[in-house]
Order: C-alpha cells, then structure tokens, then sequence
C-alpha cells in the first residue's frame, strides 16, 4: 500500500500557533496537516493503517453497549473500531488505542478528515478509508439522540 503517514513536510498551508495540535479538530483545514497538503506524502509509512477496514458501526461500540453517550466519534484506522473521543464521559477511542496499541485513528464527524497519531502525539496524514468515513449526518453531536442527559456540558472532559 503507498506510504500513508508522515514526517511531515512543510507545505504551502498556514502554519498555526504551537501547541494548537491539543485539539486537531480546529488546528487546520482538513486539507492541511501540519503545514503539508494532502498531496504532499512523501517519507510516509502505512503502519497503523488499513484502509480497505470498513468502520464497525456508526456509534461507539463500549458507550452503545452500556446505553452511554458521546461528544464525538473516532475510528481506529487499523481495525475500524468506533469510539468516543477524550471530551466523552467514556474516552473509547483513546481506551482502544491503549488497549490495542493501534496508534492511528480519524475523526468518524461528518466534513471531518484528520488523523491523530496516539503514539506521535500529533496529526498524520492518511488515506481515504473504507465507507462510511463519518458517522450519519442525521444522528446529533453529542449523540446519540435519546441518550444524551440535560446537563451534558457538566460531563464532558
């Protein structure tokens, strides 16, 4: 498979402030990471990334499992497990790396495409993976719907 993360280049995107990779998600525009375009992959390697792995559901599997709920989706890009992010009451996401030793996951929102490397502590780049790349676009942010108590914001990390 052709070479996936990086020691990343320096590209022609805006380089943020440092320390704003804390929280990739509002670090860059899903076509930038760390200063690299999308189409600058070279000195890359595909470990921790299995493309052609569908996700395993469209929710997280522990807090789905146990009737919880979640801020916001990850998916392990080796394995496609579905968890919810370090805002979440259950951190799954960040459980299964440490569980797995699967060092890569993608954001699992809708318009989102960034990878986090668990291991590197930063953002990598990767290819597209196996559909569907998001949850549906119809099930709310902190989801799912039904589940989510009045006082969420008191329960987030």
């Amino acid at each position: 498979m052709a070479a996936m993360l990086a020691s990343i280049p320096t590209g022609d995107c805006d380089q943020p402030e440092p320390g704003t990779w804390a929280r990739p998600w509002t670090a860059y525009p899903s076509s930038c990471v760390n200063g690299a375009t999308r189409g600058e992959r070279t000195d890359m390697s595909s470990e921790g990334i299995s493309a052609e792995v569908p996700p395993s559901g469209t929710g997280c599997v522990e807090c789905a499992d146990a009737g919880g709920w979640w801020m916001h989706l990850r998916r392990c890009a080796e394995c496609g497990h579905v968890g919810c992010c370090d805002s979440s009451p259950g951190q799954h996401a960040s459980a299964h790396f440490r569980d797995s030793g699967h060092p890569v996951v993608q954001s699992f929102e809708p318009g989102e495409d960034w990878f986090w490397s668990y291991e590197k502590g930063k953002g990598v780049l990767g290819p597209e993976l196996a559909a569907p790349t998001s949850r549906p676009e119809d099930q709310p942010a902190p989801g799912p719907a039904g589940r989510v108590p009045a006082n969420w914001r008191l329960q987030i990390h």
